[in-house]
């Protein structure tokens, strides 16, 4: 049986954090959803889409629970906002946020779903974006 747990610190500490794309051949399927499809190429768009907006972005795993196939990593990523985050421009500001991440894998140990949440709110907080909820409908601006 393969280790999920080293396999998915392995995922974080070469893709996500070295940049070692290779590694990603070998630990993502061909089915795993990424950016605009599926397999290592959508996991790579992803991690590349991030770090044009983030450089120097890093990730520290704060928590893993393994069970069978299945693993859920606690995680906290910082790093210096230079370039385009969607439609904010650069910064230069320091940004830190936490999310987690919940992964499964194939038997032959390879990463076949993942899901994730993370705090973009706060991380769009830190960014200078000013997010106010939408009018409501009929309403004036008094409220009535």
């Amino acid at each position: 049986m393969i280790d999920v747990e080293a396999a998915t610190r392995r995922l974080i500490a070469d893709v996500w954090n070295a940049r070692r794309e290779e590694s990603a051949y070998e630990l993502v399927g061909p089915q795993c959803p990424g950016l605009g499809g599926a397999g290592p190429e959508a996991t790579l768009a992803w991690h590349r889409e991030r770090r044009a907006a983030f450089p120097d972005l890093r990730y520290k795993i704060v928590d893993v629970v393994a069970a069978g196939q299945r693993v859920a990593v606690h995680w906290r990523a910082a790093g210096t906002h230079a370039g385009q985050f969607g439609p904010v421009p650069p910064t230069g500001q320091v940004v830190s946020y936490s999310g987690a991440s919940f992964l499964r894998f194939d038997d032959a140990g390879r990463i076949v779903d993942v899901w994730s949440c993370n705090e973009l709110f706060q991380l769009l907080t830190q960014l200078g974006v000013e997010m106010l909820p939408p009018a409501a409908a009929g309403l004036n601006e008094t409220g009535a």
